[in-house]
């Protein structure tokens, strides 16, 4: 008697091997072939600055997905936020002929044409966190930035009761901030006496940021009313800057929530965040791009924006939570142990 133990079901089989034989050919087929997946699948993500918390979370949620579903897959990009080191890193991950690319756009007119010679090449693309809707990309999972915007707009709105000046931290070319400021805007156009005295392009660097607030508070003799950081890396250091100057009662509304936004909510020098979820952005995403690798539509070029029988959304929102004192606690204890030194 032959015994022959199935790898993925875990059953036994005793039968003679003359009766075994035929069998074998097509138990694949039921279920110890590894189900759909071939062992060459291997998907991408590309982001944009890969040493920021809020994409090692994004990484956490691609991994999690590719272990569910028994694929590889990676995400790379440069160390800090250059769109033209991203585009090289794309281009070397559509070289290794890729089963799918996701990839967060820090330049739309950077990415697009590249973004196009992959879906040219049969390779799908699909966009998280960041957009390029004027690329042939199939869809974009991740934030409303709009409704981002207005969600931190309205915050500040209230909080200063319809009236004061603001200063505004973003990065210029990037279309999710650039949306989330259309929804800032969008909210002060009902408040006439709220404005905008200043928009600082941080250009990804959070130095720039402590800097610019840094100067703003040494030479305003009339300091803003508000600060509003429209990505991740800005507000923690202007709440920084106004706390080493013993600067109180200025109102500050960040994004995401990377450590020291949260402990600078709990301190009371930060009111608010907009948290966006880049775990689930990921995990789903690679999903998605395995189920267009699976179930690959007619064509990839297609119009599909247009097609009202397009086989998938051109847009998944993935959806944002506002953090102040009343739920701080909450995400801290969500947040993933920070690694210690050790000695």
């Amino acid at each position: 008697m032959a015994r022959k133990r199935c790898p993925l079901s875990g059953f036994s089989l005793s039968l003679p091997v003359r009766r075994l034989a035929p069998l074998l050919l097509v138990l694949p087929l039921v279920n110890c072939g590894g189900g759909p997946h071939a062992s060459s699948e291997k998907y991408w993500l590309v982001a944009t600055n890969i040493k920021l918390p809020y994409w090692q979370a994004a990484n956490a949620g691609l991994t999690a997905a590719a272990r569910q579903l028994g694929v590889l897959a990676e995400m790379v990009g440069p160390d800090t936020y250059d769109p033209q080191a991203q585009r090289e890193e794309f281009r070397r991950v559509l070289a290794k002929k890729p089963t799918g690319i996701m990839v967060s756009v820090a330049d739309p007119d950077v990415l697009t044409p590249e973004i196009n010679a992959a879906i040219a090449q049969g390779i799908p693309v699909i966009t998280m966190d960041s957009d390029a809707p004027a690329s042939r990309r199939l869809l974009f999972v991740g934030t409303n930035n709009y409704q981002a915007g207005v969600m931190g707009a309205r915050v500040l709105a209230r909080e200063l009761k319809g009236k004061g000046s603001v200063v505004i931290y973003t990065i210029s070319g990037q279309e999710n901030l650039k949306e989330r400021l259309r929804g800032y805007q969008a909210v002060f156009a009902e408040h006439p006496q709220i404005r905008v005295r200043e928009i600082v392009d941080i250009r990804g660097d959070p130095r720039i940021a402590f800097d610019r607030t840094k100067e703003i508070v040494q030479a305003a003799k009339d300091l803003p009313d508000a600060f509003a950081c429209l990505e991740a890396i800005a507000c923690a250091e202007v709440a920084d800057v106004l706390d080493r100057n013993r600067i109180t009662g200025k109102l500050v509304v960040a994004m995401d929530t990377q450590e020291m936004t949260l402990e600078w909510i709990r301190k009371g020098v930060i009111a608010a965040t907009v948290a966006q979820k880049p775990y689930t952005m990921a995990f789903y995403g690679l999903k998605v791009l395995d189920d267009l690798h699976h179930h690959r539509p007619a064509s990839l070029d297609a119009d599909w924006a247009r097609n009202i029988f397009a086989p998938f959304p051109m847009v998944v929102d993935t959806g944002v939570t506002l953090v102040d004192k009343s739920n701080v606690e909450e995400f801290i204890r969500a947040q993933p142990p920070s690694p210690r030194k050790r000695g």
